[in-house]
């Protein structure tokens, strides 16, 4: 006789043979089955948070770090809908996480029926989420679980990486299945549609590529995140140990490249270093890997952007090729592939004085890029960084904080770096360290402005809860500063919303009552002291740091209808055109 399985037992084997030993969620009513399932099996962890936002965070960072797939679940209705900011996340940025919903019992459901509502909670995630999910479908026949769930948890990995979305009713959960008559997605006329790129379907760019290089005299590499996404960090290094050639890098591609690369010029763009936008500006050859070349890398102006040089674009994504800027070579291709491709490609180019002038251009622009306002989140950061360990990992909120960290966080050893880029999402950093704390990392950082934090605070219990290795730096303004510096720009500082009408609550006292250690610290000295002292060797623990205004910058800014190079506070226009090359 045929052993039978429940479908929510069987999932939970699936996963586990997959390699899957941790899965975040949060209880509700539409997902108890599943709940119960894991709580059975000795070989997975279910971390349970406090919000389902959250819960899809913690998944998300951990895949980064990890590039393996992770799994987010959450009941039905509002349980699903919160998830939606993750999912969106996940998204944009190439992360692979599996969000698995309940839903209402299928004879509960309305489906095509003109009602707004049949079940109680019931919600249709499939077609909300459908444009930032890869995949998104609601099981409504048990025999389907294993083809649907292979489906999925290989589409997360397969070219671009991104999430999907399971909906699995409350009666397909609990059914019986055997297993073995169970139809396969990997014996299917659907799974050998998907190929790979091939090595050959480059081939016939390589050779251009090294047409240019040879004859360019003002190259630079900019990363992007798709440098990590791939794999491919430790080709890049190679790459550049031998050639050393200046690099730029997005937002997300700041962790692929260590801090002491000699002609690491930095973060390009609206929010970029000035340097690193001068040189990216004067180059006359741009690699561009894995990087979208979104406005805020190109600023508003894109025709101006790298106007005098040839671009080389390359990207999983055949979308994303010239999606915003023409390149001249577009390249469809996974970044480790074409790394190793590019490796065995030999020129010969004179660029020494190049790297001279880009050199130049960091110390030149060095004490310029920062107006005398923001020295102290520079000191802050700098502070902060030069007490990090190779090992740590560091989640980023989003905000002033985010570029004060992109500007000035020196990136050494196995560090990184996690952002939310696309979505940009207030909140993340707090529950992305619970993803990195328990997936074995060593110890994670937080680093949040007071907005970001009061996003997600609650997760703070399940750090307590968990007694994880986390600590936490709050940059408190009470203001939100961003926004606040762009309402000072166009809107003749009518701060209302971020200065009027918003305050942030006493972190210390709130992560006090959580049970978490916490300190305040006006100053970079007392933060010096409390790291000196071996209070912030472990965590769990919060940091109070008090800005002591709410007028805080991030400097150098791009304007509106601004060149990459021409930032504000603008820079003599003698030493601009003295500086440019073009």
């Amino acid at each position: 006789m045929t052993k039978q399985i429940k479908i929510s037992d069987y999932l939970v084997s699936v996963l586990q043979e997959q390699g899957i030993v941790k899965i975040f969620g949060y209880i509700g009513g539409s997902i108890t089955h599943l709940y119960d399932s894991i709580s059975k099996n000795k070989d997975i962890e279910l971390i349970n948070m406090i919000h389902e936002q959250g819960a899809g965070f913690a998944a998300e960072a951990m895949s980064r770090v990890s590039g393996t797939t992770s799994v987010a679940l959450a009941t039905s209705g509002p349980g699903a809908t919160n998830l939606i900011t993750a999912i969106g996340s996940s998204f944009f940025d190439s992360v692979p996480v599996l969000f698995i919903t309940g839903q209402v019992n299928t004879y509960e459901y309305k489906y095509n029926r003109p009602l707004r509502q049949l079940g109680f909670q019931e919600t249709d995630i499939v077609q909300i989420v459908k444009p930032i999910t890869k995949y998104s479908v609601m099981i409504e026949d048990a025999s389907r679980i294993r083809y649907e769930l292979e489906k999925a948890l290989f589409l997360t990995q397969q070219g671009r990486k991104g999430p999907v979305v399971l909906d699995i009713p409350m009666n397909i959960q609990r059914e019986m299945v055997s297993p073995e008559k169970l139809p396969s997605f990997f014996s299917s006329d659907e799974y050998l549609r998907y190929g790979e790129i091939e090595k050959e379907s480059i081939s016939h760019c390589m050779d251009e590529i090294q047409e240019l290089l040879s004859h360019s005299k003002r190259p630079v590499v900019l990363v992007g995140g798709g440098v990590r996404i791939s794999g491919a960090v430790e080709l890049l290094k190679s790459f550049l140990t031998k050639h050393h050639i200046p690099v730029v890098y997005s937002l997300l591609g700041k962790d692929a490249i260590e801090s002491n690369y000699e002609y690491n010029l930095g973060l390009i763009g609206s929010y970029g270093n000035r340097y690193g936008n001068f040189t990216l500006a004067n180059a006359d050859l741009v690699l561009v890997l894995g990087a979208r070349l979104d406005t805020r890398q190109t600023g508003t102006e894109v025709s101006t952007f790298c106007r005098g040089a040839k671009i080389i674009q390359v990207d999983i994504d055949k979308d994303v090729l010239s999606s915003i800027v023409q390149a001249d070579i577009e390249v469809n291709q996974d970044l480790q592939m074409f790394l190793s491709l590019l490796s065995a490609i030999h020129w010969d180019s004179d660029i020494s004085d190049w790297q001279r002038k880009t050199l130049h251009y960091k110390e030149t622009f060095m004490e310029l890029n920062y107006s005398p306002e923001i020295l102290k989140p520079h000191s802050i950061i700098s502070s902060i960084s030069n007490h990090l360990v190779d090992s740590d990992i560091i989640c980023s909120d989003v905000g002033q904080n985010q570029m004060w960290v992109a500007q000035f966080l020196s990136i050494k050893g196995a560090q990184r770096l996690l952002f939310s880029g696309g979505m940009g999402a207030m909140g993340f950093a707090l529950p992305a360290s619970i993803g990195v704390a328990v997936s074995g990392q060593e110890r994670a950082i937080v680093i949040v402005g007071d907005g970001g934090m009061q996003m997600n605070i609650q997760e703070l219990q399940v750090i307590r809860r968990r007694n994880l290795n986390v600590i936490v730096f709050v940059i408190n303004n009470h203001a939100l500063g961003m926004v606040r510096q762009f309402q000072e720009l166009y809107f003749n500082s009518n701060y209302i919303g971020t200065i009027t009408d918003y305050d942030a609550p006493d972190f210390v006292a709130i992560a006090k009552a959580y049970g978490l250690r916490a300190y305040s610290v006006m100053n970079e000295q007392e933060l010096n002291d409390l790291f000196e002292q071996g209070y912030l060797k472990t965590g769990p623990c919060l940091v109070n740091i008090n800005m002591q205004t709410k007028i805080t910058q991030v400097s150098p800014k791009l304007v509106v209808g601004h060149p990459i190079e021409d930032m504000h506070p603008f820079i003599p226009e003698e030493l601009f055109s003295q500086e440019m090359l073009l």
